[in-house]
Parts: C-alpha cells; structure tokens; sequence
C-alpha cells in the first residue's frame, strides 16, 4: 500500500485520520504485547491484542477508501462506494472477535479467582502505567476519527472510530484490573475480570450496531426524515419545478443517492427542462452535501404522472 504525501490538512481527512491510527495502533499493539509478557499481564496482552484487532481494521478502511474513490467503470456502473460499506462490517465482526475474546479471559480469569486456582504473579506496575496511557490515546483518536467520519459522511471511517473507543475501554478496564493489583495485591485480581466483563458488553453492542448500520445500507435503506426534509424542502423550492412525485433515496458508502420526476410547464423547450433539472441537482447537493448522485426526470405538468 503506497503511503500518501502528508499535508497539514491530510490529517483531518479520512484517509489522514486513519493513517495517523493506524501508526498509533502498531506502536501500541507492539509495546502492550511485549511488555505484557514480560510481565505476565494477561489484561494487557489482551488489551495488545485488541490493539492488534484496530490495526487490522485500520488497513481494512484504508483499502476500502481507496477502492471506493474509483470511478465508475464497465464492470461497477454504479461506482464503488459499497466497498465502504463492506469495510465497515469487516470492522464490526472484528469488534465481535474483540468483544469474544475479551469476554472468554475475563470470565476464565474470574473463575480461576473463584475456584482458588494459581494464577502467575503479575509485575504489575509498567503494565498499569501503559495500559493508562493508552486510554487517552485513544479516546483522542475516537473522537478525532469521529469528527473526521461525520464531516465526510463516511460509514467505515465512523465505525473505525468506535473501534477507537471500544480500545480505550479495554485499556481503562486493563488499567484498572492492573491498579488494583498493584494496590490490593493478588487478592484484588478480580477486579480486572469484572471490569473486562461490562466493556466486553459494551464492545459487542457497539459491534452489532455497526453491523446494523452496515446492513441496512445494503439493503438500500432510505436516509433519516431530516435528510428526506431537506432534500424536499430543496426540490419544492427550485424555480421551474410545479411539482414532483416519483421521490427515492438511498444511503451507499454513507453518501445518499436518489432520483425524482419533476414537473414543468409543457410549454417549455427541452433545452428549459435540462436546465431546470440541472438547477435541482445543483440544490439538492447544495442543501445536504452526502447527496452525491441526482436523477432527475423531466415532465409536463399536465402529463401522465406514471412516466
């Protein structure tokens, strides 16, 4: 994969914003990793594995954004942009394997507490400061990637976001398992299990309502009733337009498409009429940017309201 030439604004784009996590993720998958095993931290491995899991879903969106930015061609008359929509549910059954794994050692781990079963000392202190650095990291990625996502209306990116956040849980849960080892002593290990158990929870909702998202744009969900306002309230205002009836919408990639029948005075030459649907494409995008495809059919305010 070609790294792309950085600017001060590449960063605040969704490509920039990835590409700054996905650095972030390969400095913190290693350094929790490793460190967790010379220490013998299972939460911090876990939580370098977690890591692991954004840096796959970073490389992921990256691909999907350069895909999708491809023009239509012979083989993809619609264009490219489901690819993001792909890349967003590889990101939320990543979550879901995060969310699994998360929950398997937490509730492993606590019944070995339970039952009294030997556990292996853990140093706890560098896993503790790591795993708490990690937190704010990582919540500044989640809410810049965030940002970055609702800006450009892109699925992928918003859903990557999340896993942003999903990681700076697990690492708050890692950090606080690992505090209260090193205040507590091995008696207060289970709180690491408890902790990991409630985020494990929250990981797998976040990962199933991205699936949702995710899928209800692959079966050509209509955008919210504020984005259908809009796009009416642009459509009713343009000069020319009488009427118009035939309205669709759909969400692809986190953009909208959508096609309509307007109707003109029958008087008018077609050369009015193509300049009249050309004035309700040029509103309609102007009025909600995620709008990136308008089709526009022409009729005679008169005529047959079936063609």
């Amino acid at each position: 994969m070609r790294k792309p030439r950085v600017t001060g604004s590449f960063w605040l784009t969704p490509g920039g914003i990835t590409w700054g996590s996905f650095l972030l993720n390969v400095v913190l998958m290693n350094s929790k990793i490793v460190v967790g095993l010379l220490a013998h931290s299972q939460a911090l491995v876990a939580d370098g594995v977690h890591s692991a899991s954004d840096f796959i879903t970073d490389i992921a969106v990256l691909t999907g954004l350069r895909i999708s930015r491809k023009p239509a061609d012979g083989t993809h008359h619609y264009g490219h942009l489901r690819v993001n929509t792909l890349a967003a549910l590889f990101v939320s059954g990543s979550l879901l394997g995060a969310a699994g794994l998360i929950l398997y050692n937490a509730i492993l781990s606590l019944h070995d507490h339970i039952h009294g079963q030997h556990i292996k000392a853990v140093q706890a202190d560098i896993p503790f400061l790591l795993a708490l650095c990690s937190v704010p990291l990582k919540e500044g990625m989640f809410r810049l990637t965030r940002y970055v996502g609702r800006k450009t209306a892109n699925l992928s990116v918003i859903a990557n976001a999340w896993h942003d956040r999903a990681d700076a849980f697990a690492s708050l849960a890692a950090a606080t398992g690992l505090g209260g080892v090193v205040l507590g002593g091995d008696r207060w290990q289970f709180l690491d299990a408890l902790t990991a158990i409630v985020l494990g929870a929250f990981v797998l909702v976040v990962a199933l309502r991205i699936a949702a998202f995710a899928a209800n744009e692959l079966i050509d969900r209509a955008p919210g009733a504020a984005t259908l306002a809009t796009i009416e309230k642009a459509l009713s205002e343009t000069a020319g337009v009488r009427s118009f009836h035939a309205f669709r919408a759909r969400e692809l990639g986190g953009k909208v498409e959508m096609d309509v029948h307007v109707q003109v005075d029958p008087t008018l030459t077609v050369a009015a009429g193509h300049d009249i649907a050309r004035e309700v494409r040029r509103r309609v995008v102007q009025a909600d940017n995620r709008v990136v495809q308008v089709i526009v059919h022409v009729e005679p305010a008169d005529g047959d309201a079936s063609h």
